[in-house]
């Protein structure tokens, strides 16, 4: 190998798989490749695995061969998707608890607890409340008495003055030394509440990308490799590893969007619908031009809708190992597929061989019940606390020796609540039928046993609907329903990204001209649906379980090479962007007031305003960029205003300037060099709210 030979080691840590691939960068192809399982117990063992196994595979001589190590990651939209995480408190500055019903923050904060001060700012920065710093005080020390991991602190238009919050965050590293997330840093954009959701969720997933990231840092140096470390957001840009500890928020959707970086590069397709499916969700995009389509509403996962910048993906619970049940209310057979996501019985096997005498036992069993072929995993004692009741320790303390049958452990209705209450905090872990069963059952994938999933399937076709009647014949049709739901669902969700490229509605998917029409039931009427765009399947089971989602909607069918670690190879193929904004408003006809991410500046000039929004923005993405990775970057920025006609004379209302910077990461040692500017404008109307707010008029 020559010795200026430059590969980059893409890493990405998904819910069922450690993805691992080496990228030649002068070559421009994937030179190696390896898998091994997630280990949610502790992460360093499914990350040195996966590096370990590419390793073995790769043609480099040294460690220090390798220039560049990036990381994508599917663990923050799982812990969202799946309603885990650390638990916080908020700090709500200038609104009442009437905010709680709005964006869905009441949810977001999923009971932990909200405290509420008086204080704010309005839209021009101008202090509306005096900061009331007792009641701040008495919120900082509720915090403590509540337990929570990590504080959120939003206020009122805070990113016209973040006064109020930094004061906010002074106070809670003084008293607490907790993790501390600040709205203004997170997002740029007008309305608190939906600022405020994503604030939660960012001081929830601290802990989370925290500690991948150390485990990823230690497995790394543990191997002598000695190369920056790269962390894919959800836009699908890269930012060092450092840059993103403290914005967790914006990794969600980092592996569906590198998932979609890599499939542009793999496939070599610039206009497609992208369908990545995995062991939680499936992931559905739009590319345009070979690159995502990013969404102006921000990230949407597991309900919530914040401001992160995101590709524009829709994200389902459905994966190879989403929980498979029967909605036991109907008289016919409908199976539900997700959203809950549970180890695969063919993967419990393939470490816990003595599961097969329980599924034996209960093959023999005259009955069968929901718990059947349903199996508790002991997978992890660091949740544990105070809070831990009595019955929960009882059912740890039996799961120490291995997986338990669900029958034998969970026998009365409180122990059924309290295994609950331990699966969702990730101490105990269910194994059940999953789609990945179902495959090993058809034939369709055979990576793992497939001796326990004959069983679940056997086991669970013997379910009864309400009239009596079993929900299959026998575990093959209980699997190939499984799998034809599965299909069903993607093919639902290809066309849905294909109504919203169109500009009609994602919901007339479920209109009966269309169910009816994918039914193949219409017999006068001669109407078909059909997708015109190219879908790229990602994904382990993609070749498998894609072509026969092509059958349904008419569409061509792409499975790339290297589709199943197109995560891995988006995580060192992209490039590192970041934007900031900066806002003009005209409070009267004599001044303009600067809003670029302090505290606001008058300016009776407007000319010297936008020159010195530029120069702060400038600035602060210099600095960023040579954070994030990337010293060496090229800038540009769009300048939109609003300006009304007042009896004949232009009336300059307010203005946004959008700066952005990208570059790639450095490979090695790079020294920075001067960052260039590209300049672009444009007008267009803007508009200034903070959530149901009344707003000053501007005289």
């Amino acid at each position: 190998m020559p010795a200026d030979r430059r590969l980059l080691l893409g890493i990405d840590t998904g819910g069922t798989y450690t993805d691992a691939v080496l990228f030649d960068h002068d070559l421009d192809r994937v030179v190696a490749r390896a898998k091994s399982p997630t280990t949610h117990d502790d992460l360093s063992v499914g990350i040195a695995g996966a590096i370990d196994a590419v390793l073995a595979h790769a043609p480099l001589g040294a460690p220090s061969d390798i220039v560049m190590v990036g990381l994508s990651t599917t663990l923050a939209t799982n812990a969202l998707v799946e309603g885990r995480g650390r638990p916080v408190g908020a700090i709500v500055i200038g609104f009442d608890e009437r905010v709680l019903e709005r964006a869905g923050l009441r949810d977001a904060l999923a009971g932990d607890p909200a405290f509420f001060v008086a204080g704010g700012h309005d839209t021009h920065g101008g202090e509306v409340e005096p900061l009331d710093v007792d009641a701040l005080r008495a919120a900082v020390d509720a915090c403590a008495a509540a337990g929570v991991d990590a504080v959120a602190i939003t206020a009122q238009f805070s990113v016209r003055n973040p006064r109020h919050e930094l004061a906010a965050r002074a106070m809670v590293n003084e008293r607490l030394g907790l993790p501390v997330s600040c709205s203004h840093e997170l997002a740029e954009g007008l309305n608190g509440p939906k600022r405020a959701v994503t604030t939660v969720l960012n001081a929830r997933l601290v802990s989370v990308i925290h500690d991948l990231v150390a485990t990823a840092t230690a497995s790394l140096g543990a191997r002598g490799i000695d190369a920056p470390l790269m962390v894919v957001r959800g836009d699908g840009s890269l930012v060092s590893a450092q840059f993103v500890r403290e914005r967790p928020i914006e990794t969600i959707l980092s592996g569906p969007a590198a998932s979609l970086v890599g499939a542009a590069h793999l496939s070599g397709r610039p206009d497609a619908i992208v369908c990545d499916i995995g062991g939680t969700t499936t992931d559905v995009a739009l590319m345009a031009a070979g690159r995502p389509v990013i969404s102006d509403d921000g990230a949407e996962v597991g309900g919530h809708r914040t401001m992160v910048r995101a590709v524009a993906m829709r994200t389902q619970g459905l994966g190879g190992d989403s929980e498979v049940a029967h909605d036991d209310r109907l008289r016919h057979r409908r199976l539900i597929v997700g959203p809950r996501r549970v180890l695969p019985l063919a993967l419990l096997e393939s470490t816990h061989p003595a599961i097969l005498d329980a599924l034996e036992r209960q093959r023999r069993a005259d009955t069968v019940s929901d718990l059947t072929g349903v199996f508790l995993v002991a997978s992890s004692t660091g949740e544990l606390d105070r809070t831990t009741d009595r019955l929960e320790r009882e059912l740890i303390g039996r799961l120490v020796a291995g997986p338990m049958p669900a029958t034998e452990l969970l026998t009365t209705s409180l122990l059924r609540r309290a295994a609950d209450r331990l699966v969702r905090r990730g101490v105990v872990r269910r194994s059940s039928f999953t789609p990945t069963d179902a495959a090993h059952v058809l034939g369709l994938q055979n990576h793992l046993p497939d001796r326990a999933a004959r069983l679940g399937a056997e086991l669970f076709a013997r379910r009864r609907t309400t009239t009596g009647s079993p929900i299959a014949a026998d575990g093959l049709e209980l699997a190939q329903a499984t799998i034809d739901a599965v299909v069903r669902r993607s093919g639902e969700a290809a066309l849905a990204a294909a109504f919203a490229a169109d500009g009609l509605s994602v919901e007339s998917v479920q209109s009966e001209l269309v169910q009816r029409s994918l039914d193949r039931s219409l017999d006068e009427v001669a109407a078909s649906v059909s997708v015109r765009l190219p879908v790229i399947a990602l994904g382990a089971s993609a070749a498998s379980l894609y072509p026969m989602v092509g059958a349904l909607l008419g569409a061509e069918v792409v499975v790339p090479p290297d589709a199943d670690v197109a995560n891995a190879v988006g995580a060192v193929v992209g490039r590192v962007t970041i934007s900031h904004t900066a806002t003009m408003s005209a409070p009267g006809p004599e001044h303009v007031v600067v809003h670029a991410g302090g505290e606001p500046k008058v300016f009776a000039d407007r000319s010297v305003a936008l020159d010195f929004a530029r120069s702060e923005l400038s600035d602060r993405l210099a600095a960023q960029m040579a954070d994030a990775g990337a010293p060496e970057f090229e800038t540009a920025e769009v300048w939109t205003e609003d300006v009304v006609d007042v009896g004949g004379l232009a009336l300059f209302v307010s203005g946004r300037l959008v700066m952005t910077a990208s570059g790639r990461p450095i490979l090695g040692a790079v020294m920075p060099t001067p960052a260039s500017t590209a300049t672009e404008r444009s007008e267009s109307p803007s508009t200034q709210h903070e959530g149901n707010d009344t707003l000053p008029r501007i005289p």
